[in-house]
């Protein structure tokens, strides 16, 4: 992960990509140089395939269809402004063989701080800076949406999920440069929870952990990744009106949209909502038709707990399967006739998103009877595929109790209300830091 320096503005135009999720750099010569450092790692550290890496080979090379997609998509990468800046001229994963050595390399090891003083942005996500270039092609569009190949991936991304449960995942958590708890991390993480406020408090005074232990108490990169605020930090928004709706994931506006269609083209630019893909075609999906959608992403550094947006009774809560590497076309290489490309990807593509990828879905009948049923939706992205439900359903909840959580990454969230709910006041898209976490959000009038 590269820590977060400087102004966007100063990176030269020719390398400046616009990410709102802050999951990859701003700067996409540092995305190159990391990613030039993994390739270098695993070339002189050579090793045997990891058994979950053996099976995704063979399944590619058993596979006529996915043989193909898995070899065209990195032929695909076209010269094209962002793709044509890589400074060595050449592509630095050459093909599905390079990309599964880098893989084994990557996947064993636990996402540590560089300090990149003068730069801008990070490497948050290394699986989706791996596959970035080649799920942005045609090709890569038809693979990363496959369900096998996506089954494939949830293995991978499980057996990554364990290792982050060990104590040896811990060690990126220390006081050195490479360290999350170094002088630059703590400090970019703190910048991110204090954004909201005027005044300036410590990591100890903001998450429950132990400043005198090792890595602050924390036993794995994991249990780290899923700190909790401590009970003051983040009050809940009027917890005695339920006129007042709380945010329900501290994070950045995204976008919000009225008059929601239940279905619609979702996979083309601007990514307008289709209700009834968002919600798995559920049959509680025709309650929002015409409604209200908020969404809102959280980056790497955020805090990646959920918590109930209104008070009342949880009706139904699962999670869908979905993409895990997914990106709209639209966001991606976009039209072929451009001379550049739209660079924010998967990024840019969080509407799409959360229609396709692996997603919680919890309904809740609000007690307020001017909202009634309503939906929250989580969003993994990327490597953010454990998504892990809390409540249960017939479980009654107080606005602001936690209803699950994320693990590792970055992601987002989508708020739905029926139609002729009035909710207004939503934060303006564009707000430049979270809106806090049990804070208000929006309101209901009427």
């Amino acid at each position: 992960m590269v820590a977060q320096h400087g102004d966007e503005h100063d990176i030269p135009q020719e390398h400046r990509v616009h990410r709102p999720g802050g999951w990859l750099p701003a700067d996409s010569r540092i995305h190159k140089e990391w990613l030039g450092r993994q390739i270098e790692n695993a070339r002189k550290n050579p090793k045997e395939l990891a058994p979950v890496l053996k099976d995704f080979k063979a399944f590619i090379e058993s596979n006529s269809r996915v043989y193909m997609w898995f070899n065209a998509m990195f032929d695909e990468i076209p010269v094209k402004k962002p793709y044509a800046n890589d400074p060595t001229g050449h592509k630095q994963i050459r093909d599905y063989h390079h990309m599964l050595e880098v893989l084994n390399h990557t996947f064993t090891t636990a996402p540590h701080w560089t300090d990149a003083a003068a730069n801008v942005g990070m490497v948050g996500v290394p699986l989706c800076a791996i596959f970035d270039y080649p799920m942005g092609t045609a090709s890569g569009y038809a693979a990363f949406l496959d369900p096998e190949v996506n089954k494939h991936l949830k293995k991978i991304l499980n057996e990554w999920g364990k290792f982050l449960l060990t104590p040896q995942s811990a060690e990126v958590l220390g006081e050195h440069n490479q360290g999350w708890f170094g002088k630059t991390g703590k400090k970019d993480l703190m910048e991110v929870a204090n954004a909201p406020y005027s005044t300036q408090h410590s990591f100890e005074d903001f998450f429950h952990c132990d400043a005198q232990a090792k890595h602050y108490g924390y036993k794995s990169w994991d249990h780290f990744f899923t700190r909790t605020f401590k009970e003051n930090v983040r009050p809940v928004a009027s917890p005695d009106n339920d006129d007042v709706i709380a945010n329900a994931c501290e994070s950045k506006v995204f976008n919000h949209q009225r008059n929601v269609k239940l279905r619609d083209h979702f996979w083309i630019k601007g990514q307008p909502y289709s209700i009834r893909d968002m919600l798995a075609h559920d049959p509680l999906a025709d309650n929002f038709a015409g409604g209200t959608v908020y969404q809102a992403f959280l980056s790497a550094l955020s805090y990646h707990r959920w918590h109930a947006p209104v008070s009342g009774t949880i009706k139904k809560a699962y999670v869908q399967d979905g993409t895990y590497f997914s990106e709209p076309l639209s966001e991606g290489l976009g039209d072929p006739q451009a001379t550049e490309i739209d660079a924010g990807g998967i990024s840019n593509g969080q509407g799409y998103l959360s229609h396709v990828a692996t997603r919680a879905i919890i309904f809740i009948e609000a007690d307020n009877p001017k909202i009634g049923l309503m939906a929250f939706i989580g969003i993994g992205m990327d490597e953010v595929s454990t998504c892990e439900i809390t409540v249960k359903e017939g479980q009654h909840v107080k606005k602001g109790d936690q209803t699950g959580m994320f693990h590792f990454g970055g992601s987002t969230h989508c708020l739905l209300f029926r139609k002729g709910v009035k909710v207004e006041g939503f934060p303006q898209v564009g707000t430049p830091h979270n809106i806090p976490v049990r804070g208000q959000v929006a309101m209901v009038t009427g």
